[in-house]
């Protein structure tokens, strides 16, 4: 399995939500050709009429260079593929962009398998035995992470992301293609570390919607960062991260953007917890996934097979599954025994 790197790399970006049309407006605006692929014809058609995403991204135009379809052989021989789906359909997308005879497959999303609590690496290996591959995929992956609103990149806005894969070849590549203009692109080899801070920051975000829902005060959000920031790096340190990894622009950048932005959905998620929406209701007033909200349950299960404390994480958990209350939750946080920090 290699991956061998184009001067002119075929971009196509799966997934028309908010993210996939930032990465694909700004794929377009470079010197490769870039398709960004729908789920059906007429969602398609609405964009290319539109001229813009007026569901998931609206006042953010879409570039003359963009070329938008809903035909799956658009992937075919594509050197590039960027997979925008939820994490609850990473699967079937690489499933398609291999059998489609794609180069090599980046996700964009961000969280844990539901289901099964697998980080987004792990969901690849493990369609190894569907595919009658027996070490995983035969196509070379990687993650793209790091603090980054979709809003903000469809403008133009400066942001700095990481890639991560164990391929330098495609680390390079994605690098190319996407580090110019307002957006730097770092690489790294440690895909744990880099998965691991973009889910549980998710999870710390919901925790800070639920603070400031309640009013607790920017003292309070402080602590549930930082004290977030231990969680984050005690449960990828148990999966084999790298310290440093949780300390850059995937780990404690992300955490902190998403649980101070106005624009992040899962910080927005929280809010609606605090004021007493219904969980199940409040994913369909957002308009958008919010990934924390779906893989908490699965990160708390996970974190208490391998002994890992994270007690804001089983707090959130307790309160999106409408087990405890907020203040509740709060008030069991408060009480938790004193200790040393480190």
């Amino acid at each position: 399995m290699t991956f061998v790197p184009s001067p002119t790399p075929n971009i196509v970006v799966m997934g028309a939500g908010a993210w996939g049309t930032a990465v694909a407006i700004h794929c377009a605006l470079g010197a490769a050709p870039a398709t960004l692929l729908c789920r059906s014809e007429p969602a398609a058609l609405a964009l290319r009429t539109a001229g813009e995403n007026t569901h998931y991204l609206p006042a953010c135009p879409l570039p003359a260079a963009l070329h938008i379809s809903a035909d799956a052989g658009v992937l075919r021989g594509a050197h590039l593929v960027f997979i925008a789906t939820p994490v609850a359909g990473l699967a079937a997308a690489l499933t398609l962009a291999q059998a489609q005879g794609a180069h090599a497959a980046v996700w964009l999303c961000k969280g844990l398998d539901a289901a099964t609590g697998l980080l987004p690496h792990e969901l690849a290996q493990s369609l190894g035995a569907s595919l009658a591959q027996p070490k995983g995929l035969n196509l070379p992956t990687g993650v793209l992470s790091g603090p980054s609103f979709a809003k903000e990149v469809a403008q133009g806005l400066p942001c700095a992301l990481t890639v991560a894969s164990h391929h330098p070849d495609l680390n390079a590549a994605v690098q190319a293609a996407l580090h110019r203009a307002s957006m730097r692109v770092y690489t790294s080899r440690d895909v744990v570390g880099v998965e691991v801070g973009g889910a549980v920051k998710n999870v710390i975000a919901l925790a800070c919607g639920i603070c400031d829902g309640l009013a607790l005060g920017l003292n309070a959000r402080a602590a549930l960062i930082t004290r977030g920031l231990a969680e984050t790096t005690r449960f990828a340190l148990a999966l084999g991260a790298k310290p440093d990894t949780l300390m850059g622009l995937t780990g404690a950048g992300d955490l902190v953007l998403t649980c101070t932005g106005s624009l992040s959905r899962n910080r927005s998620y929280g809010l609606l917890l605090a004021k007493g929406h219904a969980p199940e209701r409040i994913e369909a007033q957002l308009g958008h996934v919010a990934e924390g909200a779906r893989c908490v349950a699965a990160l708390a299960q996970r974190a208490a097979l391998l002994g890992v404390d994270m007690p804001i994480t089983q707090a959130v958990a307790q309160i999106v599954a409408g087990v405890l209350a907020p203040q509740a939750a709060l008030q069991a946080l408060l009480q938790r025994d004193a200790r040393a920090e480190t």
